[in-house]
């Protein structure tokens, strides 16, 4: 080990642990004993080394004490994939969210996962079997899982977040998709829309399953077949919603019957859809209406403003902590519960009454 180092990884930048053993004329093990487990070091001895650190102002390294002890203050976050989810900032939101919320509780955040590739799983299954973190936060329908280690086995308390998955023993917190897709479209027929084009994120995943379903039983509701919407994507990512949103400007440009209201899972989708759908002419809400998902401050600043589903990620962000916190706390594993922090929608002017009827 470097000179430049001491026992427990500090810096130079500050006073090191021999400077401590120095001043109370004790050795380097000696400090580290008392600084890691104070029981071990007889009372006069901690007296000292307690005196000398206060004079010296020396501060231990958390994250390296916490490793010693065995009891590490690292929360790990999984990603699904990248940081960038355009205009919404959803995982940037909810990282935001859920540091804030660690760092009152005096634990430290690290994002473990920017891409989900072999070696990237694997960095994360060392961090979770080597004892680096003490429980995760994960964003994604998968666990890590490589050469037969899965991240589900290796000990730690984990619990989802945006995606349910407490059949598969995971502690999750949601918003409730479904209902809420399921009212606006509701609001969409009581408006008097008939036909509806569905920009959807990629078929299977959590989200679309529960937001399109909600389409499904508010038309089934009203009495209307499914048939009454018609749907654009499911092959591209949600990070890709720009290119979903002009992707479905094509699809509607080919219908031989237009839809008269728009129902987006995601703000970007929604964003480039509408833009696309001016340059042709057709004015919102006037010759269409439209709705979005995820809540993104921007929306209030498109023209029109536009209509969109609010995620609360800071309450989302908030439960996810405290229902980890609580499985660190525990000594045995609890049965998995789905918290749901019901959304909002935020009604803007892209949606109206459909012109000369649906």
């Amino acid at each position: 080990m470097s000179k430049n180092k001491d026992m427990l990884g500090e810096e130079q930048s500050g006073p090191l642990m021999a400077d401590v053993a120095r001043l109370a004329g004790v050795a380097i093990s000696t400090v580290s004993r008392a600084l890691a487990n104070p029981g071990r070091v007889n009372e006069k001895t901690r007296a000292k080394i307690d005196a000398a650190a206060k004079q010296l102002g020396y501060t231990p390294n958390a994250m390296a004490r916490g490793l010693r002890v065995g009891k590490s203050n690292i929360i790990m976050i999984v990603l699904p994939g990248s940081l960038y989810y355009g205009a919404s900032q959803v995982i940037p939101q909810v990282l935001q969210s859920i540091n804030k919320s660690l760092i009152q509780d005096g634990y430290n955040l690290m994002i473990a996962n920017l891409g989900r590739d072999e070696i990237s799983e694997r960095h994360i299954l060392d961090l979770a079997f080597g004892g680096t973190v003490r429980g995760a936060i994960i964003l994604s329908s998968k666990l890590p899982e490589v050469d037969g280690r899965s991240l589900a086995n290796a000990g730690l308390p984990i619990v989802s977040m945006l995606l349910d998955m407490s059949d598969a023993g995971l502690p999750s917190v949601v918003t409730n998709d479904r209902e809420a897709v399921r009212d606006v479209t509701a609001d969409l027929i009581r408006l008097g829309h008939r036909r509806f084009l569905y920009l959807a994120g990629p078929e299977g995943n959590y989200h679309d399953v529960e937001r399109y379903g909600g389409v499904v039983e508010a038309l089934e509701a009203a009495g209307l077949p499914e048939a009454a919407v018609v749907r654009s994507g499911g092959k591209l990512d949600y990070q890709h919603g720009f290119d979903i949103g002009l992707e479905a400007a094509d699809d509607f440009v080919a219908l031989t019957e237009k839809p008269t209201a728009v129902i987006a899972t995601s703000d970007d989708m929604a964003i480039s859809f509408m833009s696309q759908m001016q340059h042709t002419g057709l004015k919102i809400p006037d010759d269409l209406s439209i709705v979005s998902f995820d809540g993104s401050p921007v929306c209030a600043f498109c023209s029109p403003p536009l209509s969109t589903i609010e995620q609360p990620v800071e309450d989302m962000g908030q439960a996810a902590v405290a229902l980890l916190l609580a499985a660190i706390g525990q000594a045995k594993k609890q049965s998995a519960v789905c918290k749901v922090i019901r959304s909002r929608l935020i009604l803007r002017e892209s949606m109206a009454v459909p012109k000369n009827g649906a």
